[in-house]
């Protein structure tokens, strides 16, 4: 699934071809494209024709654009969606196009943006724009801003704010980090708390810190939690330097190229291989209906202290009286 890293590659590509560009028609050519558009809002083909697009903006791993100051349309990737830029003229024979866009912009006249979807999970719809609740600006925009940049729409709005958004709150997030039991990768992915950083590169931010995924939130000391969010940053940045991480041809910027981060990982979908500090094997583990990667040496599960309680220690995992760092 493409996480922060992919949406924002597609977002920044999209972003000069489609602010200030009027939509003068609209192509459904598969209902299943839509299911997060309400019917009772309106139409969609006759909501977006006509409208002028403002901007491209992201929280997480959604992306819409604002047409006008009370609406946009909301784009979800789901696992296999694309967003890809074409000529007006380019061929119409992609199996997988599931809506187009015809653009008409000011300075580089006559385009198309086809949502293409191999699979069939993501989905494209009009959605209100209601105030953020914090009065910041709503996502990342590049610097684009106008009377819809604090209004996000309805169906993000529960999302929290990803680590490289300049409104996220650090505070607020190592809080919760202090106070959540369950183990540190899911509090990584719980999208209401922190958006956007999805498995793998938990995956790589737990390496990075050597964090096991199991290891309880909670026993993490405000310097490891600042170390691990710091890690976060530094991975996603990287990810985004090296155009997002591609295993395959379903994810791809707006040109159709693929990213390359998948050359620079040092934990998921590195299964046997050395870890690179270490050299031990690296295991691949399941974890919530999908797979975690971590070094069993370097990685390993410290419990936190427990008055009274013996050690004990199980194999391939560390328990006992010692508290993380």
């Amino acid at each position: 699934m493409p996480e922060l890293p992919e949406v924002e590659v597609v977002r920044a590509g999209l972003a000069p071809a489609v602010s200030g560009a009027r939509v003068t028609a609209v192509d459904v050519l598969d209902d299943r494209a839509l299911t997060r558009h309400e019917a009772a809002s309106g139409d969609f083909e006759v909501l977006v024709t006509g409208a002028r697009i403002e901007a491209a903006v992201r929280r997480g791993k959604f992306l819409w654009l604002p047409i006008g100051a009370e609406r946009a349309i909301v784009g979800h990737l789901g696992m296999s969606g694309q967003m890809l830029l074409r000529s007006p003229d380019h061929p119409g024979d992609d199996r997988h196009a599931r809506v187009r866009l015809h653009l008409e912009h000011p300075s580089h006249g006559e385009l198309r943006v086809d949502f293409v979807d191999q699979r069939t999970f993501g989905s494209l719809a009009v959605d209100r724009l209601i105030p953020t609740v914090d009065g910041e600006i709503a996502g990342f925009s590049g610097g684009v801003t106008g009377a819809w940049a604090r209004s996000i729409p309805v169906q993000v709005a529960h999302i929290g704010r990803d680590p490289l958004d300049p409104a996220f709150s650090d505070r607020r997030f190592l809080d919760a980090i202090a106070m959540r039991r369950s183990g540190v990768k899911r509090v990584l992915l719980d999208q209401n708390l922190v958006s956007g950083i999805g498995n793998i590169y938990a995956d790589e931010a737990l390496w990075a810190v050597r964090l096991h995924a199991e290891q309880p939130a909670s026993s993490l000391s405000r310097r490891r939690a600042r170390e691990l969010l710091a890690a976060v940053r530094e991975v996603l940045d990287r990810a985004l330097a090296e155009g997002g991480t591609s295993f395959d041809e379903q994810y791809v910027n707006v040109n159709g190229a693929s990213g390359y981060f998948a050359h620079s990982l040092n934990a998921y979908g590195r299964a046997g291989r050395p870890c690179a500090r270490c050299g031990t094997p690296i295991v691949r583990e399941a974890f919530m209906n999908r797979s975690s990667h971590r070094c069993p040496r370097c990685q390993r599960l410290r419990m936190p202290r427990l008055v009274g309680v013996a050690a004990t220690s199980t194999p391939g995992r560390t328990h006992g009286t010692q508290a993380p760092r």
